[in-house]
């Protein structure tokens, strides 16, 4: 059996692995470009756009994607509250990060909560959605780690807290209908 401090070693050398690359160009440009979309201000106005020229079932998964968003962003909080992990640039020798990187708690990925917390419930609406809307959320959540900014268990986190609320609020807002 694994130990924590093992557990913890094998996360390093995999968020070393993707640190790594950080300076190159073409991977920085789209993963800086990428991990935006799993941020809150397009979140929410992809939502707020929803809400807004959406109609029937559609709208009905769009109230779900709003739901979702607010009940997981609460969650990360009161999460990075009781866990109040350090970044690992903060921690971990040799970490690549951008300038202006964010200093508060690492636990859960709040980026990857929110983009798996929309994109669950459009995907459960329209499968074939999942083609363009998983790669999308795996590459926020990949870009988290890319950029210094998360363990990976921070970003699984994340995923799961994300689809898990968005799975929630789409069976209680949209199947009833």
């Amino acid at each position: 059996m694994l130990s924590i401090h093992a557990l913890y070693e094998m996360e390093c050398r995999i968020f070393k692995k993707i640190n790594q690359h950080f300076e190159r160009k073409i991977w920085n440009a789209y993963f800086r470009t990428i991990t935006n979309i799993g941020g809150a201000i397009l979140e929410i106005l992809l939502v707020l756009f929803l809400l807004v020229f959406a109609r029937g079932q559609l709208r009905l998964t769009a109230v779900a994607c709003a739901v979702s968003l607010t009940a997981s962003h609460l969650v990360v909080q009161i999460f990075k509250k009781c866990f109040p992990r350090k970044r690992p640039y903060l921690i971990l020798d040799g970490t690549n990060f951008p300038i202006n990187a964010l200093r508060d708690h690492s636990f859960p990925s709040g980026h990857t909560t929110a983009i798996f917390s929309v994109i669950i419930p459009l995907i459960l609406f329209h499968p074939s959605l999942s083609i363009i809307l998983l790669p999308v959320g795996f590459s926020v959540a990949i870009s988290r780690i890319f950029l210094g900014l998360h363990y990976p268990s921070d970003v699984l986190a994340g995923m799961l807290l994300g689809s898990l609320t968005g799975y929630i609020c789409f069976l209680k807002i949209v199947i009833p209908f």
